[in-house]
């Protein structure tokens, strides 16, 4: 097999018909991810219940905390293609990773309310925002350069990259299938600071694997001058270690902005118009015409999925906030916890992701395969109808649709909507990350996946806004509630908005598969 053309350029060791190394990506994101979304699972319901922080302010904590994981790779992306490797980016984000997960499990006095003031331990709450700050760095090492590592396995024309990137997407939700279902249930039954340790564990797994199996990657992550590593950059230290200690740095950048959510809206905001800016600048000086198109269709994509990010993370947000207080969460016989409903996004996508992976492969043999714009298109509007239709159910049979704590709603409303999520999501997600590295050339391909994740960042943030935006002004004990009359409206209006953006791509599909030259 690897005698064929099409083959050329990957990685000769093979496991299960495909690289080898893709078994230590998928074991290392296996774990990484059951630490990120294990702690995920809870972090708003901890922000909510424990802290006592209004829908609004949590969301906005969410969203800020969310916009930063996914805006640091594009440092992290930059420093393993310059400088690094892709093996000492992760390494490193794995290492910073598990001391945040680790300082997640302490715990301090819980919030109470004294009239209508609400006392917080502020030393306990700065020991939080550290441990944020710590996983924010940390994943902006690891993320973009691990799924740069499963492209790099694959030579330009083989046809198993994007099956490959779906197994690897399978791995992510096949951790965040179980951290869902035991974070959440240790976190909110026995103590939240369980929880989050349960998280850590996860990712300290994760950090073992990747350095025991780095020699199943046949140095296909390694630095691309190792030697300017050990170049001095000031005061004795040389470069490997000044990047080590510039990391530090972006832990306390992260520690500042974490508490301020609206700068963190703003930064992602110039910060994307920038790279997208200089990406095009990029390729205006520096590629050849039929590089320069492909550069211009992934900015384009890459600028449109944050689109899909807004909604997809309401599940984190406002979905977890509805499932707890508006939803009858007992499932034959069974009570299930508000954040374990999240855990029927992972479930669907182990389900399905084979099934996906298969279909793409089998129209691609029928040449009727759908381009990588016309799956963004798809998921678009997937997702669009599937928050028109869930915001039907949401005021079916409830009134004026104001009340609090109904907690009367049928579940299967939100097996629905998590199971267009989760469709949409098979469109678009491992399809998108491999465009980026067909797309892209390789001297900046790093880059490229960096601003993929900067504006998936930008989606996260907005998830926390739209959530802001369902949350009531009832005072005290209830702060935490919903509006569900405003929850409605918003979701019929993001769905919409979705819907809109997926006919827009469908009607420029054509156009952008021409500049794609042949990639798909």
């Amino acid at each position: 097999m690897n005698n064929d053309i099409s083959f050329q350029g990957s990685q000769q060791r093979n496991f299960m018909g495909h690289p080898i190394g893709l078994t230590i990506c998928f074991l290392t994101e296996m774990w990484e991810r059951f630490s990120y979304y294990g702690m995920r699972t809870i972090l708003v319901l901890y922000l909510v219940k424990y802290h006592l922080y209004s829908a609004e302010q949590a969301s906005f904590i969410y969203g800020a905390y969310a916009g930063l994981v996914y805006m640091m790779p594009i440092i992290g992306g930059f420093l393993a293609d310059r400088y690094l490797g892709a093996r000492k980016a992760v390494t490193y984000g794995a290492i910073l990773l598990v001391l945040g997960h680790a300082l997640m499990g302490f715990h301090g006095s819980a919030a109470y309310l004294d009239g209508d003031t609400v006392v917080r331990d502020n030393d306990f709450i700065n020991l939080f925002f550290l441990a944020l700050a710590l996983i924010i760095t940390g994943v902006g090492f690891l993320k973009a350069n691990i799924s740069t590592i499963v492209g790099s396995l694959y030579g330009p024309n083989d046809p198993r990259r994007d099956g490959g990137f779906s197994i690897f997407y399978m791995g992510i939700n096949l951790g965040s299938l179980i951290s869902t279902a035991l974070v959440g249930y240790v976190g909110e039954t026995y103590g939240w600071n369980y929880g989050f340790g349960l998280a850590g564990i996860g990712m300290l797994l994760g950090l073992l694997v990747f350095l025991w199996g780095q020699r199943l990657l046949d140095g296909r992550a390694e630095p691309r001058k190792p030697e300017v590593l050990k170049e001095i950059a000031f005061a004795g230290i040389n470069k490997e270690y000044a990047i080590y200690l510039g990391g530090l740095v972006l832990v306390a950048i992260s520690w500042v902005l974490i508490q301020y959510q609206s700068v963190v809206g703003q930064l992602l905001g110039i910060s994307g118009l920038a790279m997208i800016a200089l990406i095009i600048y990029y390729s205006l000086t520096q590629c050849k015409p039929i590089e320069r198109d492909r550069l211009f269709v992934a900015c384009f994509l890459i600028a449109t999925q944050s689109v899909f990010w807004a909604l997809f993370e309401q599940q984190a947000a406002s979905l977890t906030l509805l499932a707890d207080q508006q939803f009858d969460k007992t499932v034959m016989g069974v009570n299930v916890l508000a954040s374990q409903v999240q855990l029927l996004n992972p479930l669907f996508i182990v389900l399905f992701a084979p099934l996906i992976a298969w279909l793409w492969v089998r129209l691609s043999r029928s040449n009727i395969e759908p381009s990588t714009p016309g799956k963004f298109a798809i998921a678009m509007v997937l997702i669009g109808l599937g928050y028109v239709i869930f915001s039907w159910g949401l005021g079916f049979n409830s009134g004026d649709g104001s009340e609090i704590n109904n907690a009367g709603k049928n579940f299967l409303w939100l097996v629905l909507i998590y199971l267009f999520l989760t469709l949409a999501e098979l469109c678009l997600s491992p399809v998108g990350l491999s465009m980026v590295t067909k797309l892209s050339t390789t001297r900046i391909v790093g880059m490229l996946m960096g601003t993929w994740f900067l504006f998936s960042a930008m989606g996260n943030y907005v998830a926390g806004w739209i959530s802001s935006l369902t949350g009531s002004n009832a005072p005290g004990a209830n702060s935490g509630a919903l509006d569900v009359a405003a929850t409605i409206s918003v979701y019929q209006t993001i769905g919409l908005i979705s819907i809109a953006v997926g006919v827009f791509i469908f009607v420029l599909t054509p156009m952008l598969k021409r500049r794609m030259h042949g990639v798909h």
